[in-house]
């Protein structure tokens, strides 16, 4: 090492759960800089992490620290980056070194794409033309290089045939560029036809973007209104300034419409980042984000923490949807984070929905967030009519649950040539299977829930944990044979009582246990397009997004499911749910018609989805919630522990509820067993701390918190701003 003064020091974060941050020195014939990814060694290991600082004060003597081992041939990752982690990492009260490795997601991604080799023919002639070399000097006509899997291939050849034209300098070996520029969006403005509400929403949100400031916008339209043509204009506006813009869609994997359109919009497909890419697919979409050659990208809720360049633009469409909410691991909500993304990169914030969250309606309401309001379907469209099927008197036969009015509105629909869709919020064949002789409920042996039954697949499964069975032969309690029966319908149930009921038509399933990537999402888009289903049974996977100009009838089966419990969310996740899927009837030149079963007509719910009052029920909403000092007029966080110890688990509780602090405005409940008591055979209980608005929850947990001394098998996880109560 060379002389003390000549050596940079930094300061490195690690991508760990705990710890993380250590000091480094920089070899004289290196120089970092803020945000180099560097490896390091750490014990044993090596390790590549991120340069957070750059001569820090040292809390040890110079002399001790290690040098690092490299600088990765990598840009830098970004200070707002950085700054973004280290706010999240705050908020949510988990190490930054846990919220940087969701931006390290792809180690491959660090180092660039080795070159490919790739062969050219010289112009000289081989000693002896056969006929595998003749194949091989046709495909390379033109002076095309190739590399040697694409000639093998082609030209039906093995690698020798290829090697040995190159020992007699019939063709030279070169270097390939690794991987070609990713195409870039081009705005088509020909493709442009906008409403008066639509140009007026558009333009406001291209001056968010040219001015680039941090504003948020709620973009707020009735199904069919054409927000996400609004905010293409948006995206437009963000390409022309030279940024990047990131769209937040709560199903990315199965938004084929949308990417057809996005295409036809801006010429090429955008930058995809969701669970369903392949790894070669990560790598190259992460290191295009870093660069700044992803212009625009549209992912899954992980796509907010991917290395930007130079982002200008957030989107998050559909921004109610509790798929933004990540409750495992690190527990966050996309949309809240985007919004704070927006802040610390100074740049707009754009969240659409036909039903905004409460929480988005009230910033709107108080002037936080400018409202964009669209109240028209796009085109002169109709909105459909509602109308409410009583289920007290219009109650379906024995083991059926199409009411008759409802059975007589889809026959109309398909004898007119119309399409039409059954909407039931539960996958599988039945919620419950049960013994009919002693009442036995088939349970899974890791959580407490229900086994569903699954015809298509031939299996019992547990929708929490994944554990699957065959059904039993005999009862496991009363041992009486083949005594198991399904109670309830599951979409496949469902599917059963149409095909009986509409024999002639062409009916499908759709639920995520059949559309399960892209390519089986576009399929089912162009057969309902191409007229290839004329009955669509779907579950919430159908809700969204989707536009079919055929599809006049939407039933939903049953309406009251999601009012179920006491989930403080239920009638707004419910009204918001049933208005998605009603706006799929109707949004061509067909008028369209929405018939809802209910057990419950009177509910608030239901009266104003009759009265398409949307106005109203939030109003309502909105004022229980004041009343009750829930959010977003009062904050909550929750601390779950975990463990598959029982005795350990409540030694624990015990001492965590011994020292609760108490303040006059907050409260802290429990424990209580979650609702969800067992989940992958762990025990789970629950504590709530409720608080009024202007309380740090943070500075509550840290003081609570602090010292606290778990067995090794006790997890605890603390979730700000809880959105799953099980």
């Amino acid at each position: 090492m060379s002389a003390l003064f000549d050596v940079q020091i930094i300061r490195v974060q690690l991508p760990m759960s705990k710890g993380g941050r250590y000091d480094y020195a920089v070899p004289p014939h290196l120089r970092a800089e803020e945000g180099s990814f560097v490896k390091v060694p750490l014990g044993p290991r090596e390790v590549i992490g991120v340069v957070w600082e750059l001569e820090p004060e040292l809390e040890v003597d110079q002399s001790r620290l290690r040098e690092i081992l490299e600088i990765l041939p990598t840009p830098p990752l970004p200070k707002v980056a950085r700054e973004f982690v280290e706010w999240v990492a705050k908020y949510t009260m988990q190490s930054p070194g846990r919220i940087l490795r969701m931006s390290m997601s792809v180690p491959d991604a660090l180092y660039p794409k080795a070159p490919k080799k790739g062969y050219r023919m010289t112009g000289a002639a081989p000693d002896k033309m056969t006929a595998a070399r003749k194949r091989v000097l046709s495909v390379l006509e033109g002076g095309i290089a190739r590399t040697m899997s694409e000639i093998t291939e082609l030209a039906g050849v093995s690698s020798s045939v290829v090697k040995g034209l190159e020992g007699q300098g019939v063709l030279s070996a070169e270097e390939l560029i690794a991987e070609e520029a990713l195409p870039i969006p081009i705005a088509i403005k020909d493709k442009v036809s906008l409403s008066g509400d639509q140009k007026a929403a558009a333009d406001i949100l291209a001056r968010d973007v040219e001015s680039k400031e941090f504003k948020v916008s709620l973009l707020e339209g009735v199904t069919g209104s054409g927000k996400t043509e609004v905010y293409f204009e948006a995206i437009a506006a963000a390409l022309e300034v030279g940024q990047q813009a990131l769209v937040l869609l709560p199903e990315i994997a199965l938004s084929s419409q949308w990417l057809t359109r996005f295409e036809a919009r801006f010429g090429v497909k955008p930058v995809e980042w969701h669970s369903d890419l392949g790894a070669g697919a990560r790598r190259r979409s992460w290191r295009a984000v870093l660069e700044g050659d992803a212009r625009v990208v549209v992912g899954a809720r992980s796509a907010l923490f991917l290395p930007y360049k130079n982002l200008g633009l957030i989107v998050v469409d559909e921004e109610h949807e509790a798929t933004f909410k990540q409750d495992e691991g690190v527990a966050y909500n996309a949309r809240d984070m985007a919004v704070v993304r927006g802040q610390v990169g100074e740049h707009p914030v754009v969240l659409a929905s036909a039903t905004p969250s409460l929480e988005t309606l009230t910033n709107a309401k108080a002037g936080k967030y400018r409202h964009l309001l669209m109240p028209s379907r796009f085109g002169g469209a109709a909105l459909p009519d509602v109308e409410l099927v009583d289920l007290r008197a219009h109650k379906p036969g024995a083991q059926s649950w199409i009411s008759e009015p409802l059975e007589t509105a889809v026959r109309e629909t398909l004898e007119a040539g119309k399409q039409a869709m059954l909407f039931l919020n539960r996958r599988g064949y039945a919620p419950l299977t049960l013994c009919d002789a002693c009442g036995f409920r088939l349970q899974c042996p890791h959580c407490s829930a229900w086994l569903v039954e699954h015809r298509l697949t031939r299996r019992l499964q547990c929708h929490h944990c994944g554990y699957h069975s065959h059904m039993p032969k005999n009862c496991p309690d009363c041992d009486a044979e083949d005594s198991f029966k399904a109670c309830g319908p599951g979409i496949e149930r469902l599917t059963e009582e149409a095909e009986r009921l509409f024999p002639e038509a062409k009916i499908a399933m759709v639920a995520s246990d059949t559309i399960t990537g892209p390519a089986a999402a576009a399929e089912f888009v162009n057969a309902m397009s191409d007229g290839r289903i004329d009955l669509l049974l779907g579950t919430q996977i159908v809700a969204k997004g989707y536009h079919f100009p055929n599809l006049t009838l939407v039933g939903v089966v049953d309406a009251d499911l999601g009012l179920a419990g006491g989930d403080l969310r239920a009638s707004e996740r419910t009204y918001q749910l049933l208005s998605q899927v009603a706006g799929r009837a109707g949004r061509a030149d067909h008028p369209g018609k929405v018939m809802l079963q209910t057990h419950m007509p009177d509910h608030p719910v239901m009266q104003a989805l009759a009265a398409q009052d949307q106005e109203a029920f939030f109003n309502s909403e909105i004022e229980a919630r004041q009343m009750a000092g829930m959010p977003p007029f009062g904050r909550l966080a929750s601390v779950i522990l975990s463990s598959p110890d029982p005795d350990s688990l409540k030694s624990c509780l015990s001492e965590l509820s011994r020292r609760a602090p108490q303040g006059d405005n907050f409260w802290i409940m429990g424990p209580a067993p979650a609702p969800l008591s067992m989940i992958r055979g762990r025990h789970r209980f629950r504590f709530l701390l409720k608080a009024t608005r202007d309380v740090s929850l943070q500075s509550i947990l840290q003081t609570w918190l602090k010292g606290l001394k778990m067995p090794s098998k006790t997890r605890l996880q603390v979730d700000i701003d809880p959105y799953n109560f099980m």
